[in-house]
């Protein structure tokens, strides 16, 4: 049923006393940063503001729960989703501050890649396709990452408000999964990866391994492309304001896609899913086209995000979570 607007003000007769699920979600993963932190305390550049950095998203988690309780409503419950997803921007370039005292291993996936295709399609998709309206379609797919969230979560919220917690938790419950393995496995992708080899190197089919390289490196390939379009400078201008040498493999933005698209398949909204499902194609394409994953990197996404899907909603129902 949709949510009418005098609905939002309205105070709910059954509140969510506690912290929702969701933040459970985000207290467990900031906990499990804290002890990597802990192990790689002496290889780590900035735990100071490392740790500055946890003690805010508690305060603030806090602060929205108390004030959920002052007012329980659905506006106010919304505010505290809004800023779980806000804080997400936040963990992801976070990732890097922790694997980045670990060992690289692009070399061992560029191979992998090579070994499967061989070449490199990161390297060869935009060049064998130049066209300035398919670079143009390629960053558009890409950019949509964060808009679709926000239009999913929306549309759960405004048309089936029962299913908000299930959608929130698989959802947020997806992206932590895959921080943790970012966390764990430090691959940088071909943007930066490529320009640290030498694009002569991996050409040539010569992965070098680069150890620690990234510890004090961030510097990556411009995405190609159609330099002058309106969506590669947006794309771009997402780059340098969150992107770093992180969260290679699997591919969480196709992983997070599949995961959205299933979401709308569950509302069996046809105007949602066929909202939706260009842009998940084009995102699967797109990943390598702008040189952020390798193509081993979209098939680990496509099938962790199926994974991830039917696990969370599998634990949502056994542990009669709301």
């Amino acid at each position: 049923m949709a949510v009418r607007i005098t609905e939002l003000f309205r105070r709910e007769k059954k509140t969510h006393e506690g912290l929702l699920n969701i933040e459970w979600v985000a207290l467990g993963y900031i906990a499990f940063t804290l002890l990597m932190m802990g192990l790689l305390w002496d290889k780590l550049p900035n735990t100071t503001t490392m740790l500055g950095g946890r003690i805010r998203f508690v305060l603030v988690t806090l602060a929205m729960w108390a004030v959920y309780r002052l007012w329980p409503c659905r506006l106010t419950y919304l505010g505290r989703i809004a800023v779980q997803m806000l804080f997400l921007s936040w963990s992801y370039p976070d990732t890097y501050e922790l694997n980045r005292a670990l060992p690289n291993l692009d070399h061992v996936f560029a191979g992998m890649e090579q070994h499967l295709f061989g070449c490199q399609p990161a390297l060869l998709f935009s060049q064998h396709v130049a066209w300035p309206w398919f670079s143009e379609l390629m960053c558009l797919g890409y950019v949509s990452y964060f808009p679709l969230m926000v239009l999913v979560v929306i549309y759960y919220f405004w048309q089936r408000y029962a299913e908000t917690g299930l959608a929130t938790f698989v959802l947020l419950g997806s992206f932590y999964a895959y921080y943790v393995i970012f966390v764990l496995l430090p691959v940088t992708g071909p943007q930066f990866y490529y320009l640290a080899a030498g694009t002569e190197n991996i050409a040539a089919g010569i992965f070098p391994n680069l150890g620690d390289w990234f510890l004090t490196h961030s510097e990556r390939m411009a995405p190609p492309g159609w330099t002058d379009g309106f969506f590669y400078h947006l794309l771009e201008s997402a780059h340098e304001a969150g992107e770093r040498p992180t969260a290679a493999f699997p591919s969480s933005h196709v992983g997070i896609t599949t995961v959205l698209m299933l979401l709308a398949l569950r509302t069996r909204s046809k105007r949602l899913c066929l909202t939706v499902l260009p842009f998940y194609v084009t995102m699967c394409f797109a990943t390598v086209y702008i040189r952020a994953h390798y193509a081993v990197d979209v098939a680990a996404g496509l099938l962790t995000g199926i994974v991830f899907y039917y696990a969370l909603c599998g634990i949502y129902k056994k542990m009669g979570l709301r």
